[in-house]
Formats: C-alpha cells, sequence, structure tokens
C-alpha cells in the first residue's frame, strides 16, 4: 500500500503522453465511449417537450447533463480504468519507471475530464437553441465545472481503494451516484431534510448551476439574482465542493493500493 505524494511534482509531457495512451484505450472501448462523450448529452432533448425559457426545467436539465458527465466519463471511468490496471500489474510496473505516482493518476483523470468540460460547454449552445438564456456568469460555471471534476476525480480513487475488482466497482460506486443523483432532488423534499441533502455534491452542483446559469437562488423559480450577486450566492455550494474533494483526497492517500488487494 502506497500513498499519495504529499507535493507532487509532475512532468507536463509524460503526463500528457500517458494521458493520450489512456484516451486511446478509451477510444477502442466502443460502449465506455458511448456513455462517456453522448449519453450526458441526452438530457438536453427534455428542453424540446417544455416550454421555451422555462428557467427552473432549463438548470434541472443542465444539472442532470453535467451530473451524467461528471459521473461516467470522470468517476466511473477513472475508477474502472485503475482498478483494472491495479490488478493486470500494470500501475506497479509503470511505478518503477520514470513516472511518479501523481503523473499517472492524472493522465488516468485527463480524458474523462475534457469530454466533461467539453460537455458542459457544448451545452451552452445546445440548451441556447432549445430557448434558454446563455450563463449569467459564465466564468463562475467553468470554476464550477472544474471544482467537480476534481472531486468526481477524488471519489473514484477513494472508491478505488475499497474495491476488489473492476466487476466490484458496480456495486462500490452505488454510494458515490446516490450522493451525485439523490442531491439534484434537494428542492422537492421537506424542508427539515433539504438543509441535510443540501450538503451533498449533487445538491451543491445543482445550486451551482441555478446560480451561475440563471441566477436562481432559495428555491425560485425565475432569475433574481445579477452578475455581481452569483459570486456570493454561489460560495456556499464552491465549499460544499471543495469540502468533499478535501476529505475524498485524504482518504483515498491513506488507503490507495497500487497492487491487487488479497
Amino acid at each position: 500500500m502506497s500513498t499519495l505524494p504529499v507535493v507532487p511534482r509532475i512532468s507536463v509531457p509524460r503526463t500528457l503522453r500517458l494521458a493520450r495512451w489512456n484516451a486511446v484505450l478509451l477510444t477502442r472501448n466502443r460502449l465506455a465511449l458511448t456513455y462517456a462523450a453522448a449519453l450526458p448529452l441526452l438530457p438536453l432533448a427534455l428542453l424540446l417537450g417544455g416550454d421555451r425559457g422555462d428557467e427552473a426545467l432549463g438548470a434541472a436539465t443542465i444539472a442532470t447533463t453535467l451530473t451524467m458527465a461528471l459521473v461516467f466519463p470522470v468517476f466511473y471511468n477513472v475508477l474502472s480504468q485503475f482498478v483494472t490496471r491495479r490488478d493486470e500489474l500494470v500501475l506497479k510496473r509503470l511505478r518503477t519507471g520514470e513516472a511518479r505516482d501523481a503523473e499517472l493518476l492524472t493522465a488516468l483523470v485527463l480524458p474523462g475530464a475534457v469530454i466533461a468540460v467539453v460537455v458542459a460547454l457544448a451545452a451552452i449552445p445546445v440548451a441556447a437553441a432549445f430557448g434558454q438564456d446563455l450563463p449569467r456568469n459564465p466564468l463562475l460555471y467553468v470554476v464550477g465545472v472544474l471544482a467537480c471534476i476534481a472531486l468526481y476525480a477524488a471519489f473514484a480513487f477513494w472508491t478505488a481503494a475499497w474495491t476488489r475488482n473492476a466487476e466490484a466497482a458496480q456495486l462500490t460506486s452505488l454510494p458515490v451516484i446516490l450522493l451525485a443523483v439523490g442531491g439534484q432532488l434537494s428542492l422537492a423534499l421537506p424542508e427539515a431534510a433539504q438543509r441535510w441533502a443540501e450538503l451533498t455534491p449533487g445538491a451543491a452542483l445543482t445550486g451551482l448551476v441555478r446560480v451561475t446559469w440563471f441566477g436562481l437562488d432559495d428555491g425560485r423559480t425565475t432569475s433574481s439574482l445579477d452578475l455581481a450577486a452569483t459570486w456570493g450566492a454561489a460560495a456556499p455550494h464552491l465549499a460544499v465542493l471543495v469540502a468533499w474533494t478535501v476529505a475524498a483526497f485524504a482518504l483515498a492517500a491513506r488507503s490507495l493500493h497500487w497492487e491487487p488487494r488479497v
């Protein structure tokens, strides 16, 4: 068992070469590529059946799109690839060479992260074509997406620490998927339960979309925030994501296995 480096030093060219290799392996798996690149955009079709400009529907749909872009190409893809290559001793062999641990982990995340960013950016013109407004605060929207990518990558490494094999990943991934999906339902819960649900990553992502894209706050269905107000309104949601990310990386650092579990 090994831990993540405290102060990782990364060779960018070497990391990009490793990431390119990981991307090639992903493209060779047609099913995984479909789940990663095409499936996240499907929820946007729901905007066709709704009222043009319906901000509440737009926020829910885009939050679902981003959730799928984070769960499939980032979280589950990194989890399954890490566990598979750990069991095949690929990671162990790579660690005996020049590649550092941080480079191996970053290279695993990069292909899925690029897909997630592309989906997040592609959602803007697609949603606009369906009658939705452009993001109220595009910079903060992108920051939120990047924060979520870091979080779900951390979740993947944490989950891999207690996943025995690739088949078991289908079960061990469920708690994270529930945190991602269940949090989106926080607005429909009773007030007492809603306070706890808002502390989940899914609720934080939904809140960020509502604030940064539509200027929605406090469960409202019509825009109430201007550009300046979105910064303060988004701060609690970003704080939730940062807290989860720090906790997930800390737990992964304590328990990450680079060799098959016995």
